[in-house]
């Protein structure tokens, strides 16, 4: 049965003009009501059409009299729809003017306006889908890249919910082990073996550790790295920002403080998507226009995922260079050796950097060496990508897995030191909780609200 009684309705296609323009209805009433404007050249009533079929007709207004549009009305009876309810979709031309007119119609004959998400929202609350796999239905929405695509739809498919679902089932036969020593007599049971319970504990532990230490991967491919080229006027930020798009995107002079804004655009490097800034040269400076920018700078420097700090080796090391080394000690960072086509033999980087990369923004030499290091460092080795792979993109799901496994460490411990196993069945539930928020087995209609609100009203 259906959580919802009442039947929505909203135009699932982006709002413009367009070849084709559908209005999407689902609920009990989704076919009565479609009925209720739809003529087909004879008698035929999409009452009585299989389902998932398309008919020919219009749309007519039931109490005016004459024809809106000419439309294809698609039929899909529950269960085997996105809803799990009757559905049904009306291809209209795609002008504002025909999909507005058709969706009053609709709503005027009974149906009630979607909220964002709400298409997803019941497919989710009438079982089709878990959580996670609605929270992905939007990632694919997003995706910026033909990874994040194929992430998404791997979230989609379910593939993350199988790896929550097995470590929840292995943590279920944990508690009920360890309830059952609570509930009954030793003489009736196998012998508690603590030492195997600590190490099965440890491994899900581990486990739940590596699903996390993925989400900033996962969220790189989902929403794109943020990434900063700073430095000192004049080393060559707007000539690398242009070699690395492979095009005139940023302005390049050899008068110094051409840049006082910050210039962006996105970049692909192997699937992972980058918004990459072109930021105004870090100097001293009396000019306001300049010193606004040099503030966007620094202000773009802090909020950077990954740093690009560019060093002139034309010129030698400077007090100016140590400083920005300085200020970027804190930050994945990579130091950019650029005009390596005419370095100077008193340019000298000091020791102890590890992430250096020499190039000619110029002669493009090393470009391809600095994409590939800019993926390596926002993609952590701990990650191995193949076509099975299933990341976490969600910061929900990181905060529930971190949560689950601080509670697997306190019954671990708990066990481990003789206290009270009530205290670590507690605890057991607890992780429980925490991995079951993730796909939906324990939530709250907050947390439901704030996912689906971020939806578009159409899906």
């Amino acid at each position: 049965m259906s959580y919802f009684d009442d039947t929505i309705a909203a135009i699932a296609t982006p709002v413009g003009e367009g070849g084709i323009g559908i209005i999407r209805l689902s609920g009990k009433d989704a076919i009565a009501i479609a009925d209720t404007i739809f003529t087909s050249g004879g008698s035929k009533k999409l009452m009585d059409r299989p389902s998932h079929t398309l008919t020919y007709g219009f749309i007519a207004d039931p109490v005016r009299g004459g024809k809106v549009d000419e439309v294809l009305a698609t039929v899909m009876r529950a269960p085997r729809t996105y809803t799990r309810e009757d559905v049904v979709e009306i291809n209209c031309h795609g002008g504002i003017l025909p999909l507005r007119k058709v969706l009053g119609l609709v709503l005027a004959c009974g149906a009630r306006m979607a909220e964002p998400g709400e298409f997803t929202k019941r497919a989710f609350l009438n079982g089709r889908i878990d959580l996670s796999q609605a929270e992905a239905v939007m990632d694919v929405i997003k995706a910026r890249s033909d990874r994040a695509e194929q992430l998404a739809l791997a979230q989609l498919e379910g593939k993350l919910s199988k790896r929550i679902t097995a470590l929840q089932d292995r943590i279920t036969t944990l508690c009920a082990n360890v309830e059952a020593q609570i509930d009954f007599p030793d003489d009736e049971l196998e012998t508690f073996n603590k030492g195997e319970v600590l190490d099965t504990m440890r491994g899900i532990s581990a486990e739940l550790a590596q699903l996390s230490a993925g989400y900033e991967a996962g969220r790189f491919f989902r929403d794109g790295a943020a990434t900063a080229i700073v430095g000192k006027p004049n080393v060559g930020k707007s000539s690398l920002l242009n070699a690395l798009l492979e095009k005139d995107r940023a302005i390049v002079t050899e008068m110094p403080g051409t840049t006082r804004d910050v210039v962006e655009d996105m970049l692909n490097i192997s699937g992972l998507p980058l918004r990459i800034m072109d930021t105004a040269g870090i100097r001293e400076t009396h000019d306001l226009a300049e010193s606004e920018g040099i503030k966007r700078s620094l202000r773009a420097l802090e909020g950077a995922d990954i740093v690009i700090a560019v060093l002139d080796s034309s010129k030698p090391f400077d007090k100016a260079d140590e400083d920005l080394l300085q200020a970027i000690a804190h930050k994945k960072a990579i130091v950019l050796i650029n005009k390596c086509d005419v370095r100077s033999p008193d340019f000298v980087l000091p020791e102890g950097q590890t992430k250096v990369v020499e190039a000619s923004a110029r002669t493009g030499a090393g470009i391809k060496e600095l994409k590939d290091m800019i993926y390596n460092v926002c993609i952590s080795s701990v990650v191995h990508l193949d076509a099975e792979t299933s990341l976490v993109t969600n910061i929900r799901h990181k905060h529930s897995l971190d949560l689950a496994s601080l509670a697997l460490a306190e019954a671990a411990d708990s066990i481990e030191h003789s206290i009270p196993l009530e205290i670590g069945a507690m605890y057991l539930r607890e992780a429980l909780d925490h991995i079951g928020a993730i796909t939906g087995v324990v939530t709250t209609d907050d947390i439901l609200n704030k996912i689906f609100s971020e939806f578009c009203v159409g899906k």
